[in-house]
């Protein structure tokens, strides 16, 4: 899967194409008011996207189809998203995760530890607590008080052998390389400049049948990361943000910048204004390359929109960052379009 925080461009749609058909091609794509749609960041999107459609399929409610679509992600335990993830400099593995729904009600984990399903845990807070956000050791508490199951602390193979190439140089350097690696497969993760293993985040937005709109948003964040630090995946307003009268986005990418701009946020606020879903996530972008400068370079950070209409968009600082979108009658790949190619 491809890293959320040190990008390289995405090679791996040949095969993907041959099982759910013609690549899209980037930039703008037609709204779908006549039906529910989903969308979700990068290729593993696609496998997300159609747990999500289990219930939109059947005219659920697209918090339900948010929550259901990213554990598939969260179980795969394929050293990416989820307790299979590649853990903080530290060796442990911390995950984050929020949702929102329709009436701005939204619940959020970080930091939490030993739980598989930390989406899940985010609804609860939202659902069952006075509270937007839980913690660490706090979050892991009301989690086992909800029934949800303490996993056993191991890495999975392939992220323990990340983490022992890590520690031989220790080397923890958020900069990206823009060189194609080859194709790696559809959910493959990719090497990071360092040449070890990193892994990404999921961000998922749908429309239901109603029109009503949620999303929602899990990571287990940067690879050998800080032990605490967290970045844009739990912060409302960051990695995701919902306004059933405007629209709802999602970020992937360094959070950091994602957070200076409030970025998901924005975007949705560019929308209520007219903009097109792909015309503000680009604005957003715009914005974080102002601020960044040369360094804007260095990075990578997109972001993922879907408006009232059932319009969707998407826009990256550089090329590569692809969305998975499922509505009646099509299943695709979209790249998006961005800055630097």
């Amino acid at each position: 899967m491809l890293n959320r925080r040190k990008f390289i461009a995405l090679s791996a749609f040949g095969s993907l194409a041959a099982t759910i058909g013609r690549r899209a091609s980037a930039g703008h794509v037609a709204g779908f008011r006549k039906g529910p749609v989903v969308i979700s960041t990068w290729d593993a999107g696609i496998q997300a996207n159609r747990g999500a459609w289990e219930i939109l399929g059947k005219g659920g409610r697209a918090l339900d189809a948010v929550e259901a679509g990213v554990m598939v992600t969260e179980a795969s335990q394929n050293c990416c998203v989820g307790l299979g993830a590649n853990p903080d400099r530290d060796g442990f593995v911390t995950l984050d995760a929020c949702i929102m729904d329709e009436f701005a009600n939204c619940g959020s984990v970080a930091f939490l530890e030993r739980i598989k399903h930390p989406v899940s845990v985010a609804r609860r807070v939202m659902e069952k607590t006075p509270h937007v956000m839980l913690v660490g050791s706090g979050a892991q508490q009301f989690a086992i008080a909800e029934g949800f199951t303490l996993e056993e602390q191991k890495l999975s193979p392939s992220a323990q052998e990340a983490y022992d190439n890590w520690l031989k140089k220790s080397e923890y350097k958020p900069v990206i390389n823009i060189e194609n690696k080859g194709d790696h497969g559809p959910s493959a993760p990719v090497r990071f400049e360092s040449g070890e293993w990193n892994h990404d985040t999921i961000g998922m937005v749908a429309m239901d049948i109603k029109g009503n709109l949620s999303g929602s948003c899990t990571t287990s964040g940067m690879g050998f990361k800080m032990r605490g630090r967290l970045g844009d995946s739990p912060i409302i307003g960051a990695g995701l943000f919902v306004d059933n009268e405007a629209g709802a986005c999602t970020a992937t990418g360094q959070g950091e910048d994602v957070i200076r701009v409030a970025g998901s946020h924005t975007v949705v606020e560019l929308m209520r204004q007219g903009l097109s879903p792909e015309a503000a996530c680009k604005k957003a972008v715009e914005r974080i390359i102002r601020i960044k400068k040369e360094k804007a370079k260095d990075i990578q950070v997109a972001f993922l929109a879907l408006n009232k209409k059932g319009e969707v968009g998407a826009f990256a600082i550089h090329k590569g960052f692809s969305y998975a979108i499922k509505a009646e009658g099509v299943e695709k790949l979209v790249a998006a379009k961005s800055i630097f190619s």
